[in-house]
């Protein structure tokens, strides 16, 4: 008995050892999948931007993961994380640069800089084609250093206020306090209202929005299949942020919660996809079965999950993902009403389906829910969601609005007409994505090539043969296929020509019966 005694005494620390290492092992493993969604938000922005802008989109989306690595280890997770003292309940002052870190802590600080690092990614896809490298630099940086790390201490860090909660008479002294499981307000929503800031300081795109007309101008991005396998990497890469949310796997339990959150997250994602695809074939949305649409509304219902998706039942997911679509949609058409550009629909994703995800959960939640407890704690619940979603929303816009109002002020937050309408890949960077035929322009260019060898006449036809019926193009692209040009900020519709005729040089260029 007494031998049997000792072996159970020595194996013991040997087993919270081997926990403690499957725990570590969790967090890197997920944060190393999270790592991987910046290849997919790369991808789904670098497709859905014009090719001119292809490497300016792609060096943004690299350097989002080195400059948090940078600002989240220098400060951000000192203020996320560490402890603040008297000034606990609002941010954290220790752990700057790692100082005094314990080393089991390592895998903690990996796992929240890929948070941090999602956070400013969602901005770029917002302010693609015309912000300006070094304003992309400063906000980068006050995001993931600053702006995002205050808002995670709040709801994550065991003092934080909106973690703490508050304690009520009424509820015989229990506490009630905000819920967000894997951040549909502290990631997407913070993202979301930095986007939305930005893209208004910013201004749209040349050509985007037509006051005179009051038209909107489609502005396509140049590969769809470039951004459908974003599309699907993202996928991937949010059932390893939701699921790994849990943060550890060896106490009992975790291994359910994590296989709730994973199929919960399948689940919202795919009926907000179906319901996207359906709403935008209605004539009020695009009459259209689109691609790109389904990709950003599967990943609305991802985003709407996170707040909840431990704790709702699969019935409650596929509702969540539903709505979640609906507001995508509403959302975006919205942004378009207001005249905000948001070549990526990043405000619609983000901040509408983190807003609903927030307050999905005080109704769904499987035991303090209001559809299943119904009673006055889960009515303080729902308050405590919506104070939260506010907190978070006039935190980020107040800042946001200071850092880009001051980027805007030293005019340094906006590339110059002239480089806008070239194309940021060659100006900024001289690496253009793609051989001189693709880029930009490029049709045009080849056929300025063509032009040396001092042809009379040069036609170029681009007319649907495929189909029975006429295809009318929505356009503008920035080739020859456009029917329209941009002139002076305003679109004006192009002279169509009967015939070729000739210039003042002796050389007539037509391209799609229209005279360039």
């Amino acid at each position: 008995m007494t031998e049997n005694v000792s072996m159970i005494i020595a194996v013991v620390p040997r087993l919270t050892t081997i926990e403690n290492n499957l725990d570590i092992l969790f967090l890197i493993i997920m944060g190393m999948c999270i790592v991987f969604m910046q290849c997919g938000f790369a991808f789904l922005e670098a497709g859905a931007v014009r090719s001119k802008n292809t490497t300016n989109i792609l060096i943004k989306n690299v350097m989002d993961l080195f400059i948090s690595g940078v600002s989240y280890w220098l400060f951000g997770f000192a203020f996320a994380f560490g402890d603040g003292g008297e000034a606990d309940k609002f941010i954290g002052l220790k752990y700057f640069a790692s100082h005094s870190l314990p080393h089991r802590q390592y895998a903690m600080f990996f796992f929240q800089f890929t948070f941090a690092a999602t956070a400013s990614t969602i901005v770029s896809g917002a302010v693609a084609e015309r912000c300006e490298f070094v304003a992309y630099f400063v906000y980068s940086v006050f995001i993931t250093g600053f702006i995002y790390p205050v808002v995670t201490h709040w709801a994550w860090s065991s003092g934080g206020w909106l973690t703490v909660g508050d304690s009520y008479a009424a509820l015989n002294n229990e506490v009630v306090a905000y819920q967000d499981f894997a951040g549909s307000g502290v990631v997407h929503v913070l993202g979301g209202i930095a986007a939305l800031i930005g893209a208004i300081m910013l201004g749209p795109r040349l050509g985007r929005f037509h006051r005179s007309s009051n038209t909107v101008a489609t502005i396509r991005g140049h590969s769809v299949p470039i951004a459908a396998l974003g599309g699907f990497i993202l996928f991937f890469g949010f059932l390893a942020f939701n699921g790994g949310s849990q943060l550890t796997i060896s106490n009992s339990g975790d291994g359910e919660a994590l296989a709730r959150a994973v199929v919960n997250t399948v689940i919202s994602g795919s009926f907000a996809a179906f319901m996207s695809l359906i709403l935008n074939r209605l004539r009020v949305f695009g009459n259209t079965w689109s691609l790109l649409v389904t990709i950003n509304g599967a990943l609305t219902g991802m985003v709407a999950i996170c707040a909840g998706c431990n704790v709702y039942e699969p019935y409650a997911a596929c509702v969540v993902g539903l709505i979640a679509a609906i507001v995508f949609r509403t959302y975006s058409l919205l942004m378009i009403k207001l005249g905000i550009d948001d070549p990526l629909d990043a405000v619609a994703v983000h901040f509408g389906g983190g807003s609903w995800g927030l307050i999905a959960v005080a109704f769904f939640d499987s035991k303090e829910g209001i559809l299943y407890a119904g009673n006055l704690k889960s009515g303080y619940k729902l308050g405590w969601q919506c104070i939260g979603l506010a907190a978070i929303v006039a935190w980020t816009a107040s800042l946001s609005c200071l850092v880009f109002g001051l980027l805007r002020c030293f005019k340094i937050l906006r590339v110059p007409r002239e480089e806008e309408e070239k194309g940021l890949d060659i100006p900024k960077h001289n690496e253009p994505a793609y051989p001189v035929e693709a880029y930009g322009h490029g049709h045009i260019e080849r056929l300025i090539q063509i032009l040396e060898n001092n042809p009379t006449v040069v036609t170029q036809g681009f007319e649907n043969m495929a189909f029975e019926r006429e295809i009318t193009d929505k356009g503008p692209y920035e080739n020859p296929e456009s029917r329209h040009v941009v002139v002076n900020g305003s679109s004006e519709k192009a002279k169509p020509i009967d015939k070729p005729g000739i210039s003042h040089n002796g050389i007539t260029i037509t391209v799609n019966n229209t005279k360039l």
